[in-house]
This record gives structure tokens, C-alpha cells and sequence, in this order.
């Protein structure tokens, strides 16, 4: 089992359930999309989307959480194109990422307990990850099922 996630040859081929790999390329499309507002929206999408309201901050207070968004962004690029060339050229570590993306939301739910951030409404992000959290261990199982083994 432990080879369907760390596989001792890294190639391109994709062994598991063909829904579970069009999934990870919409995953991979999203948190690039992501990255790129945060990092070229004026307000790095903090009150466009995340409805934080920048307008009660301070203008360094605002300049500031919008800095915050636009790192975050870079960093969120970064994964993204690591998940970029899983999907298109090292497609037998798609289980791997899922456990990545598994451990990088629910981490977030997790921290959202105990830091919390003033905001207007519902962002996305915050539906977003509660699917994720469901979602993903089921992509997961789907990625690392072998349909000729069972």
C-alpha cells in the first residue's frame, strides 16, 4: 500500500480511479487561480472575497493584511505549479499530493479554531475547506484504488 503513495519509481503513469486524477487537475486549476488573485487583485482578494474589512483597519493595518494575502499567494503558486507538474509529468505521485492537500486544509479548519479573523461575511475559502476536508480522503482512496486488484 505504502508504494501507491511513495512509489519507488516516480513516472508518469496514473494507476487509480480515472475520477479521482480529473479532480486533482481541477484542484491544481483553483489553487492557481487562487494564487493569482492573491497576488495581482488590488486587495489581494482579502475584502473582494474574503470580505475582510479592510475599510476598519488602519491604512498600514490594511497594507499590511493585503501583503499577507499577496505571500500567501506566492506561496499558494508555488504549490499550485508543484501540482502542476505532478498532473502532467510525475502523475504516480497524484496520491501523495492528495494527502498534502488533505493535511493543508484541515490544518486550516484546525487553525480557524483557535485564530480567528473578523470578517463580513462567508468567504469561499471557509466552505471551501470543510468540503475539502470531507472530499479529499475519498479522492484519495479513489487515487490509490487499483480496479485489477480488487
Amino acid at each position: 500500500m505504502l508504494y501507491r503513495i511513495l512509489p519507488l519509481l516516480v513516472d508518469n503513469q496514473y494507476r487509480g480511479h480515472i475520477s479521482a486524477l480529473y479532480a486533482f487537475y481541477l484542484i491544481t486549476l483553483v489553487t492557481i487561480a487562487r494564487s493569482c488573485i492573491h497576488i495581482f487583485a488590488a486587495d489581494g482578494g482579502a475584502q473582494s472575497i474574503a470580505t475582510i474589512p479592510l475599510e476598519s483597519y488602519t491604512p498600514q493595518g490594511s497594507e499590511t493584511v493585503v501583503f499577507v494575502f499577496g505571500l500567501w499567494g506566492i506561496a499558494q503558486l508555488m504549490q499550485g505549479l508543484l501540482y502542476l507538474l505532478v498532473a502532467f509529468r510525475y502523475r504516480s505521485l497524484v496520491s501523495l499530493m492528495y494527502l498534502f492537500v488533505f493535511l493543508e486544509w484541515s490544518s486550516r479548519l484546525v487553525l480557524s479554531l483557535f485564530k480567528t479573523i473578523e470578517t463580513a461575511g462567508t468567504a469561499p475559502a471557509a466552505v471551501a475547506q470543510v468540503v475539502l476536508v470531507v472530499v479529499v480522503p475519498v479522492l484519495f482512496g479513489l487515487s490509490i484504488w487499483r480496479p485489477s486488484e480488487n
